[in-house]
């Protein structure tokens, strides 16, 4: 069955629609099979890239590494194929998720602290240009989820929020700014991470909210965004048992992620919400997708069932082996077959990827980086931390805090990601550069003993905790974990009654939680270092607090706002 490529999102005109009808009459049964796939690339060297692209693939995507080396591989690789690839990358947050030297923007929260619609737009704008100077054409964003459950280790700040009017909004304008780059986007995670605690990199979560819930949430952001024609749909391995129920009665409380759900991409995504534009799903070596059935009938089942493209493998051969296996045993049909490679086409042709194949302008030249870190991105960069970063409570009356009152300053760092070395160093340089003498925490030991009242208010007038606990794949829980020297150690607050105590959480809006002796407590949604400067520069007074909370840091628990 022929898709009408003329319909939203794709809007081919008869120049387009006759290349995609040309390319696939001309495409054998195996390169058919290859357009499915869009791996990960795990090196940069020729023969390796030859060797995915003899596999006939449909995109190759790369985590960030320095533009000029991605924009090198991208070049060989497009040079190599065929067929134009689809390019994506994870600009979640900025040009830094392309290129490690691409501008660190600030996570979605992030904008909607900041209160304004033009901070989402810049983030789009920001991520797809610095992307499509190193030859990416497709954004595995804006990440439209919303942040119901505090408990939730994958979504919080990757979210703008749990608000729905917002989230519509705020992707909105992000999609908007990618379009004017020329980048596809990807709404995800479909049906809707953010309502199980769980993390579909584990298992396959579950959006337990019933059908109407769901419509004035999450049916309400799809809608909207189809709408504003989106041309692509990220379907996770989330489970939504309502909708599963109400289309296929029969498949009782069998949890059924969406990457493999017939009903939940066809009856809901395709049918309900009438979007015609192209499905990918989740990363399937995730649990969520792995644990659902035996991979050699869920790889050919997942297209089947609706999705057109398959994202990333365990194993790219085997992969490639089950699903032609899978159209030959029947699993896979013709029909389903045709349309994804329909849509896949079809998508590339939307970015004019065959014109410019042919003027050899997939990938920009060398110059195009300038706009890396361009002087534009930095400074929007830098109004972004200062309008975004939150007071939530200072009950204590603590701020501003000046080096004359509180000259000895402990600082400590939690959270164990690779990031706390350059946070910490960041926050240590601004602190003494304003004349504070910042004592770094240090373990206890047998040796060094620990600290009684006395002793720890002789040693310091202030203590500044600095929460680094970033969101991260493949964990249960992204809340605080202390180390403690036999429940003793300076680095649990307990001298939060002797003492000032500061918490500044510069990756999770939910901390407080697990803090609520703390009385003075700060979001910052980000940890790059321009959220680290704009930081020192409140709590110091040199600049106010602008940010409003997008979701609620007291966790609906009145004790925590004391």
């Amino acid at each position: 069955m022929k898709i009408d490529l003329k319909k939203a999102p794709f809007c081919l005109d008869d120049a387009g629609i006759a290349w995609v009808e040309g390319t696939l009459e001309k495409m054998t049964l195996e390169e058919k099979i290859g357009q499915l796939f869009c791996p990960i690339g795990y090196s940069t060297e020729p023969e390796y890239l030859d060797m995915l692209l003899g596999f006939h693939i449909g995109g190759l995507f790369f985590r960030d590494g320095v533009g000029e080396e991605m924009r090198r591989t991208f070049a060989y690789a497009q040079s190599h194929s065929v067929i134009p690839l689809l390019i994506p990358s994870n600009l979640e947050a900025g040009g830094d998720g392309a290129a490690t030297n691409g501008t660190p923007y600030g996570k979605q929260m992030a904008c909607a602290a900041a209160g304004d619609k033009k901070y989402a737009y810049r983030l789009g704008k920001i991520s797809s240009a610095e992307a499509a100077a190193i030859g990416i054409n497709w954004a595995f964003a804006p990440v439209v989820d919303i942040d119901l459950n505090y408990h939730s280790p994958i979504t919080n700040v990757r979210t703008y929020g749990d608000n729905p009017e917002t989230v519509c909004q705020y992707a909105g304008e992000y999609i908007r700014g990618a379009k004017e780059c020329h980048v596809a986007t990807a709404i995800k995670h479909f049906p809707g991470d953010g309502v199980d605690e769980r993390d579909q990199h584990l298992l396959t979560s579950v959006n337990s909210l019933s059908m109407e819930e769901w419509d004035a949430t999450y049916g309400k952001v799809y809608e909207r965004l189809i709408a504003d024609e989106v041309l692509t749909v990220m379907a996770g391995h989330i489970a939504m048992p309502a909708y599963q129920a109400y289309f296929a009665p029969e498949t009782g409380n069998q949890i059924i992620p969406a990457s493999l759900s017939k009903e939940l991409l066809g009856n809901l995504l395709r049918e309900k919400l009438g979007f015609n534009g192209l499905i990918i799903t989740d990363a399937t070596p995730m649990v969520g997708f792995t644990s659902a059935m035996a991979r050699e009938k869920a790889v050919p089942l997942s297209i089947e069932n609706g999705c057109d493209m398959f994202l990333f493998n365990k194993d790219l051969a085997e992969d490639y082996q089950f699903m032609l296996d899978g159209y030959h045993s029947g699993i896979l049909s013709e029909e389903r077959l045709l349309a994804a490679n329909w849509r896949i086409l079809a998508l590339k042709a939307a970015l004019r990827l065959h014109e410019r194949s042919a003027q050899r302008t997939l990938v920009p030249d060398v110059g195009a980086l300038e706009i890396l870190k361009c002087r534009q991105h930095m400074e929007w960069a830098k109004e972004l931390a200062d309008a975004s970063i939150t007071l939530v409570k200072d009950t204590q009356q603590l701020l501003p805090v000046h080096a004359e009152k509180y000259h000895r300053v402990l600082l400590e760092i939690l959270g164990d990601f690779p990031s706390n070395e350059r946070v910490l160093s960041q926050m240590k340089e601004a602190l003494e550069k304003r004349k504070f003498q910042v004592f770094v925490y240090e373990k206890e030991n047998f040796e060094m003993g620990v600290d009684n009242v006395r002793r720890f208010k002789e040693k310091y007038d202030l203590v500044i905790y600095i929460g680094n606990v970033e969101n991260a794949s493949n964990k249960t829980t992204n809340r605080l974990n202390w180390y403690t020297f036999w429940g003793q150690g300076n680095n649990v607050p307990w001298f939060a009654h002797e003492v000032p105590v500061l918490f500044i959480s510069v990756a999770n809006p939910y901390h407080l939680l697990d803090v609520p002796m703390v009385r003075t407590y700060i979001n910052c949604y980000s940890n790059n270092e321009f959220v680290l400067e704009a930081v020192v520069e409140k709590i110091t007074g040199q600049s106010e607090f602008r940010g409003k909370n997008p979701v609620d840091p007291f966790c609906g628990r009145k004790e925590l706002t004391y």
